[in-house]
């Protein structure tokens, strides 16, 4: 990694003095944040989930990219040299590339982008429900390598038994082969994306309800998508919806929000 120059984000958390001393002893020159946990400020304003301390010092230090990891270490996110984020959908479509891998696994809140650029390239996609676990289970039965989330798991079975966000980041430079990130970020069309959550009074989406979905998903064919589902770990009914346009994106939000939301009363 001679020549590379990021920042690292260790959320105050697990990497913190671990992952700026790896990219170092690999030749990049680093600018560390969120490295001084202290047991109480961990993920507070940084890492993975606040990506606005790390773009911040990416563009006024000038920094080729960044990367940041969640608290546990097991998320990784990575910023551009401009401070745009750049998601695990986007990470996972880099190293599936690089790779040369002939399937992955994904979840149900994956872009439909990354769907398009996987079957231009002839790569199988395996859809999972959300969670890392799922994604997990979907690779060990298949016999595949790599897959991911949009939150920055990935996980990349070759020496590994479960999502890691160094050996992730470090996987994410070899990839770039000198190219900026936002260079081989490009490569995947990125579909807005609108997301909502309606509060679900201990309630589940009904099967009319999700036929409902599954028709108006039948007439968009692949322009566009809705997706419906509880949320597992909270009392919300998420509602997603992602267009070729964000106008059409809202409108179909808008929409079957308001179906979840007639349902519930």
């Amino acid at each position: 990694l001679t020549g590379l120059r990021l920042g690292v984000d260790c959320a105050n958390g697990s990497y913190s003095g671990l992952a700026p001393k790896a990219f170092e002893e690999l030749g990049a020159e680093v600018v560390a944040i969120g490295d001084e946990p202290d047991g109480t400020n961990i993920n507070l304003g940084c890492g993975a989930t606040d990506l606005g301390a790390l773009q911040k010092i990416v563009v006024e230090e000038g920094l080729d990219l960044g990367v940041a990891f969640d608290g546990d270490g097991d998320r990784m996110l990575a910023v551009d040299g401009q401070g745009n984020a750049v998601d695990g959908d986007q990470i996972v479509a880099i190293l599936a590339l690089h790779l040369g891998v002939d399937l992955v696994a994904v979840t149900t809140m994956t872009n439909l982008g990354f769907h398009r650029l996987m079957a231009d390239q002839g790569i199988r996609v395996l859809t999972t429900d959300v969670g890392d676990r799922y994604v997990l289970e979907a690779l060990r039965r298949e016999s595949g390598l790599l897959g991911g989330e949009q939150s920055g798991h990935v996980i990349y079975l070759r020496d590994h038994v479960t999502g890691d966000g160094l050996a992730s980041a470090l996987l994410l430079c070899r990839a770039l082969e000198g190219r900026p990130l936002a260079e081989a970020a490009a490569v995947m069309p990125k579909y807005p994306q609108v997301k909502e959550n309606v509060p679900a009074r201990g309630r589940k989406p009904s099967d009319e309800l999700l036929r409902e979905v599954e028709q108006v998903n039948a007439e968009l064919a692949d322009r566009a998508r809705v997706l419906v589902r509880r949320s597992g770990t909270e009392s919300v009914i998420r509602v997603l919806a992602e267009a070729e346009t964000l106008a059409e994106a809202e409108e179909l939000s808008a929409r079957i929000g308001a179906l979840v939301r007639r349902e519930l009363g």
